[in-house]
């Protein structure tokens, strides 16, 4: 149905729409890249495309033929200079609600990995740090270590953290059932003591990082063998092996 009509331009209710759209992909494109370089490039595109539009309307078919192809080439670029934007950008997408509903069905198939492999480095005194974030985003603690960019298995988690392995200091992250890094840097917590309870380096880094962000810490006590986790600048110290499972799915699962 045609509502406005001025002369070559012809303006229906799919119209409406169809431009409502891209104005709020191109809204939230700006949102999720404003903090980068990648944004000028982006208005760079928008620009050509305005123009390419302008010239299309008016008829100018030589002006027009070399915007289109400069607009592709123009993209092209995007894509190649500015992947580490583009991967943020993804990530941020599959944040969103829709699909977080397979990303959580995706770490509930690790769970089993992950508690054989706590519950022998808890019965072998094994430390060991492992972050899961939730809402936001954890890659500054990424770039603090070595990325692995590895499947979750429990032998891979038990090669890790042994102490004969030069990955065992620090924690690791797991995110989407993969396991992005390994001895990432956390921030200390300065909470010293809980109770009557002296907190190692490796509990309060733990805890430093969930009264930063939001994210669970597992914690495996080196010296006691207990299994502890932070979350939202609380911890919970000597967990029993049997609840270790149901406590960790319930913080995970339910964020």
């Amino acid at each position: 149905m045609e509502i406005i009509s001025l002369g070559f331009l012809s303006i229906t209710f799919l119209d409406i729409v169809d431009i409502g759209i891209v104005t709020f992909l191109f809204y939230w494109l700006y949102k999720a890249l404003k903090d980068t370089i990648a944004v000028q490039i982006l208005f760079g595109l928008v620009a050509l495309l305005a123009l390419s539009f302008a010239t299309e309307a008016t008829n100018l078919k030589s002006v027009n033929w070399i915007l289109d192809t400069l607009s592709e080439v123009w993209l092209l670029s995007f894509v190649i200079l500015f992947q580490p934007e583009l991967r943020k950008l993804l990530l941020l997408i599959t944040r969103s609600s829709l699909f977080q509903i397979f990303i959580k069905q995706q770490i509930s198939q690790t769970f089993d990995e992950i508690i054989v492999a706590t519950k022998e480095m808890s019965e072998k005194h094994v430390g060991a740090l492992i972050v899961f974030p939730r809402s936001q985003n954890v890659q500054m603690t990424v770039d603090t270590g070595i990325p692995l960019k590895a499947d979750v298995t429990s032998e891979l988690l038990l090669s890790i953290f042994s102490t004969r392995s030069p990955l065992h200091d620090g924690a690791i992250v797991i995110e989407n059932s993969t396991i992005e890094a390994a001895r990432c840097i956390l921030p200390l917590s300065n909470v010293k003591k809980l109770g009557t309870k002296n907190l190692g380096t490796r509990h309060r880094a733990g805890l430093g990082l969930t009264e930063q962000i939001d994210a669970v810490v597992l914690i495996i006590s080196e010296e006691t063998g207990w299994i502890s986790i932070a979350d939202s600048g609380d911890l919970l110290l000597n967990i029993d092996k049997n609840d270790i499972d149901t406590l960790l799915k319930e913080k995970l699962m339910t964020k």
